[in-house]
């Protein structure tokens, strides 16, 4: 049996056992696993890339959301050995999992320390308890010479935290429920 932190006490990080439990509830807390052994860590699960896409235009974000617009994205095709050659800007990632967030956890996505290594950053944001979608991330090369990388690259670790009470009401944002067939 999963443990589960006592209402009231104080949240924590979900360990590799939990997170392995949870991906075997219906629905599992991420799907579409291309390797669950690899990418499951030791407080954690890799998340791999989909697809990449170029900015096309300008967004914005707005005091109450109202006027809010999301840039346009060009998707980008890896080439004929599923890799993209990236020069330095910034990208938009998508995942290749989708992740099922129950309302007793929330989580945080940290970029791999490799893509630290190569001179790339990764973006990301708070991942509410209730959320259900392929998440999004931004991925900015900072290399001069550019960067490599492969479909299916393992590029964030996916960091669980138990909340010390339920979320009365999970994320009910624009977001949810995102996948790959939306424009990035």
């Amino acid at each position: 049996m999963i443990q589960q932190p006592v209402p009231g006490s104080l949240g924590g990080v979900l360990s590799g056992e939990q997170i392995r439990t949870l991906l075997r509830r219906e629905p599992p807390l991420v799907a579409g696993l291309p390797d669950p052994e690899a990418q499951l860590q030791p407080n954690g699960i890799d998340l791999t890339v989909a697809s990449v896409a170029r900015f096309s235009e300008a967004g914005a974000v707005t005091v109450d959301n109202a006027d809010r617009r999301l840039p346009a994205t060009e998707p980008l095709p890896p080439d004929s050995s599923g890799r993209w050659v990236l020069e330095p800007g910034p990208y938009l990632v998508r995942f290749s999992e989708t992740v099922n967030l129950p309302t007793t956890c929330m989580a945080y996505a940290r970029p791999r320390s490799s893509l630290l290594r190569c001179g790339a950053a990764l973006h990301t944001a708070v991942w509410d308890a209730g959320y259900s979608g392929q998440g999004v991330a931004l991925l900015v090369v900072y290399n001069p010479a550019g960067f490599v990388l492969e479909r299916q690259a393992r590029i964030v670790q996916l960091v669980f935290h138990w909340l010390a009470e339920p979320a009365v009401e999970g994320y009910r944002g624009a977001y949810q429920g995102e996948t790959g067939d939306r424009n990035q």
